[in-house]
C-alpha cells in the first residue's frame, strides 16, 4: 500500500442505538434575504435528470426517489443537453389523460417527451440577475409566471448556457417557515404572500 496514505481508526457501533442522521433543515429566509439563499445550487447538489423516452410511471418513481417535483429532461444523443422539463403536475395532472386521448393510446403508453415542457418554451433567469435579487423578487417572478419552478443559468466558457440552479416555490415556502400540505400553486403563493405581508 502507498505510504502517503494512512489507515483510519475504525470503531464498533455503540451499544446505545445508532440512528440515521436527520436531513439538515433548509436555511430560514425572509422576503428580503438574498435570493441565492433559496436557490438549489446545482454545482453542489446533482441535477435530477431523466431521458425523453422513459415511461411516465418510471418518471414518477424517479421524482419520489430524488425527493423532487421537477426533473430536467436531457438528450439521449448529446450528453447533458437539456431538451425539456417535467414536473409532478405534468405527470399527475390532467395533461397525460388529454395527451393519451389526442394520440389514441393508453396513459400507460406515454413517455416523458409526450408531456414535458420543451426547452424552447422554458423561461430562465440569468444568474447575474439572481445574484442581485431577493427572495421576494423570486416569489414575485414565479407568481407572475404562474410557475412552481424557475431555472437559473450562467454562461459557460464556450458560449453555451449552463444550468446552475433551480428555485422551487414549495422550497421557498418551507424556508419562510410554512408547512406545505398542498401541490396547489395558488394556495402556496397565497400562504407565502401572507407570511411576507406579516399576516
Amino acid at each position: 500500500m502507498d505510504k502517503r496514505y494512512r489507515l483510519l481508526p475504525q470503531i464498533k457501533v455503540a451499544s446505545t442505538p445508532c440512528f440515521v442522521m436527520e436531513v439538515i433543515d433548509l436555511e430560514t429566509v425572509t422576503a428580503d434575504s438574498p435570493a441565492l439563499m433559496a436557490m438549489t445550487d446545482l454545482s453542489v447538489q446533482p441535477t435530477a435528470t431523466i431521458g425523453p423516452r422513459v415511461p411516465l410511471e418510471l418518471a414518477n418513481v424517479a421524482m419520489i426517489q430524488h425527493g423532487v417535483r421537477l426533473l430536467v429532461v436531457t438528450s439521449e444523443v448529446e450528453h447533458n443537453r437539456i431538451v425539456g422539463l417535467i414536473t409532478s403536475t405534468d405527470l399527475l395532472g390532467e395533461k397525460p389523460i388529454q395527451v393519451a386521448q389526442q394520440k389514441g393510446v393508453k396513459r400507460s403508453d406515454l413517455v416523458v417527451s409526450d408531456v414535458m415542457v420543451p426547452v424552447e418554451e422554458i423561461d430562465i433567469l440569468p444568474f447575474e440577475e439572481v445574484r442581485k435579487a431577493s427572495v421576494g423578487d423570486i416569489v414575485a417572478t414565479l407568481k407572475a409566471a404562474h410557475r412552481a419552478h424557475a431555472l437559473v443559468v450562467t454562461d459557460g466558457t464556450s458560449g453555451q448556457q449552463l444550468l446552475g440552479g433551480i428555485f422551487s416555490a414549495s422550497q421557498i415556502a418551507r424556508q419562510l417557515g410554512l408547512t406545505i400540505q398542498t401541490h396547489d400553486l395558488a394556495r402556496i403563493f397565497a400562504e407565502i404572500d401572507a407570511v411576507i405581508a406579516g399576516v
